[in-house]
């Protein structure tokens, strides 16, 4: 049985509930020292994009639980095209080329490494003016009408 929460309040009241603030606070602390965000007065007319926090248990080989990832994800479904975004990008690479080069490590006898940039998203600076609603489990206190205007990219974002 999928036990994985669908929301933070669910997270927050599992039998998990440590590990998954703790994923939580990990993607809050990459956020904020990315300077993804900073939060302002919502301009007039502003409808924000929403956002929501999705959760997953990473596991081993063996089927047991390696870690708890929490990613905050903006509603990107929201935005209109030509108004919030004008281009839609995502850098992928083909499966021939990682095979070519997999072909030419092992022909010459080097060693793969492989790796992950966790918050490699978060380096993408954004061009348009785009404003978020506080994340849930988040928003300010005395700041609720405030919004977080994205500096960098989410999770989510269209462009």
């Amino acid at each position: 049985m999928d036990d994985t929460p669908t929301s933070i309040a669910e997270a927050y009241a599992s039998t998990d509930a440590d590990d998954w603030k703790e994923a939580v606070q990990n993607e809050m602390d990459s956020i904020l020292s990315n300077g993804t965000w900073e939060v302002t007065k919502r301009p007039y007319g502003c409808k924000p994009v929403g956002c929501k926090w999705v959760f997953k248990k990473k596991l081993r080989p063996d089927g047991t639980i390696e870690k708890y990832k929490a990613r905050l994800v903006a509603k990107g479904y929201t935005q209109r095209e030509g108004e919030d975004f004008f281009d839609i990008y995502s850098p992928i690479d083909r499966m021939t080329t990682i095979w070519v080069l997999l072909s030419l490590a092992a022909s010459c006898g080097l060693l793969v490494h492989q790796m992950d940039v966790k918050t490699a998203f978060l380096n993408g600076e954004l061009d348009e003016e785009i404003y978020m609603e506080q994340p849930e489990g988040f928003v300010l206190n005395g700041q609720e009408s405030k919004v977080c205007k994205l500096l960098k990219s989410l999770y989510g974002l269209k462009q």
